[in-house]
């Protein structure tokens, strides 16, 4: 998931980022959800603004009122304070969409506190689940801001930015940022967030500047030039996640977020096509489109050479067999990409979903009503149920992804039936009844199949 990089922290901020700038906030209603949404909404072209209520707490942003380039974005939880960050303002929005679920604040390039416990950054997503992967950091601390004030940051050292001054380009604390950071706490009233609950950052073994990878040692992962990473980086490509470090202008990252992103690169949507690609002629070409394309240019070449009475349509200066052979492999092709209008595969996909779902349905009904009691480890899938799976893999492999992941949260969600049991079944189907090469199919489940448990 891609966050937004925040420009400054609010003056009243509870929980500031470190290296930001602290910006004068006092024209913002911070108290009042409602009010701070009225500042921007339908105020004046350009403008917005917009509150929610959350379970717990609730959301703002608002444009701001003297420069309407920027935004602000206010998160408040009745236990653990205020958030107040500035952000352009086309970012504001995207921030409070992206607080909508259990998340408290950022740091370190896309690390969450849901005010309890840190997690590495989202990014895996599930589709059985249809939310990130959640994997919590091992031995992370809470560094609050009564751990950083140890009496050495010199307030008279640091500013409070007015926003009427502040440019984009401008967005680091300039000198120490621990003086501006004691000049923050200044600034507390008496009935603030105590200091020892303002949360700054966390440390942890995998965030050590030691454990952190280089661009170069980052592509080695990925198994693809340091160039070509660079690229990627450059031209925000290939959803490259953000460093938990710059130091010098270079970037690193911790070990886990770069191996998560290999794994992302592993189970994109091209990724596993490449799985399927026909690596023994054109490789544009998936194997079950090849299969077809094999099939039709036989077919076309049939019809147009080797009949007799249709091969006198031919002017005389065209008829060669290699001239016509082009012309059938021409319609193979055409007719291979064409796929999607010879067979309603969107439709196909929902069919064979509903299809396993109701074979699951139907082995837990039989062991209800034999009184099976047992732990199931799989559940059997009919021949031509299996084999219609076989073909929507084989011709159509990042629909059938989709469809896999949306028979696992199904299961799961309607039936009860665990992932691995849903994994193991599936591959076992596929096993018994695919027409594909034992190592391609299980090339494409790893890269579609949830990893088992360990």
């Amino acid at each position: 998931m891609e966050l937004a990089t925040p420009l400054a922290n609010g003056l009243r901020t509870d929980h500031p980022v470190p290296g930001l700038p602290f910006v004068d906030d006092s024209h913002l209603p911070l108290n009042d959800p409602e009010a701070i949404e009225d500042i921007g909404r339908n105020t004046a072209q350009g403008m917005w603004g917009r509150c929610d209520e959350q379970d717990e707490g609730w959301l703002a942003f608002t444009t701001d009122p003297y420069r309407h380039d920027l935004g602000w974005a206010v998160r408040y939880h009745p236990d653990h304070g205020r958030t107040v960050l500035l952000y352009t303002d086309s970012d504001a929005a995207g921030v409070h969409t992206d607080w909508w679920n259990d998340t408290l604040l950022w740091r370190e390039g896309g690390y969450w506190w849901d005010g309890a416990t840190w997690f590495r950054p989202a990014m895996l997503w599930d589709p059985a689940r249809e939310d990130y992967q959640r994997h919590s950091v091992p031995a992370a601390l809470t560094v609050t801001a009564a751990d950083m004030l140890d009496g050495t940051g010199d307030p008279d050292q640091a500013t409070v930015r007015k926003i009427s001054t502040l440019t984009q380009d401008d967005t680091t604390a300039p000198g120490r940022w621990l003086n501006h950071l004691a000049l923050w706490a200044q600034h507390r009233p008496d009935d603030a967030l105590p200091l020892e609950r303002c949360v700054v950052t966390l440390t942890a073994p995998e965030l050590k500047a030691s454990e952190l990878l280089s661009v170069t040692d980052m592509a080695q992962l990925a198994g693809i030039a340091p160039s070509t990473l660079r690229g990627y980086i450059s031209r925000a490509e290939a959803d490259v996640p953000a460093p938990q470090e710059i130091n010098g202008g270079r970037s690193a990252w911790s070990r886990p977020v770069a191996q998560a992103w290999v794994e992302l690169r592993h189970r994109s949507p091209e990724s596993v096509a490449e799985a399927l690609a026909d690596r023994t002629g054109d490789q544009r070409l998936n194997i079950g489109e090849a299969l077809v394309k094999k099939r039709f240019a036989k077919s076309f070449f049939s019809y147009l050479w080797e009949h007799p009475t249709r091969r006198k349509i031919w002017a005389l200066r065209h008829r060669n067999e290699e001239t016509v052979r082009q012309t059938a492999d021409a319609l193979a092709w055409e007719v291979s990409k064409s796929l999607d209008q010879i067979i309603p595969t969107d439709a196909l996909s929902a069919t064979i979903r509903h299809a396993i779902l109701d074979e699951f349905a139907i082995s837990q009904k039989l062991r209800s009503r034999n009184g099976g009691t047992e732990i199931v480890s799989f559940h059997g899938i009919t021949v031509p149920v299996a084999k219609m799976l076989d073909w929507l893999v084989r011709h159509h492999p990042t629909r059938a992804q989709h469809t896999i992941g949306q028979i696992l949260g199904d299961a799961e969600r309607r039936l009860d039936i665990p992932q691995d049991v849903t994994t193991r079944s599936l591959r076992t189907a596929l096993a018994l009844d695919s027409e594909m090469d034992e190592d391609v199919r299980n090339e494409f489940l790893d890269r579609v199949l949830p990893r088992p448990k360990r």
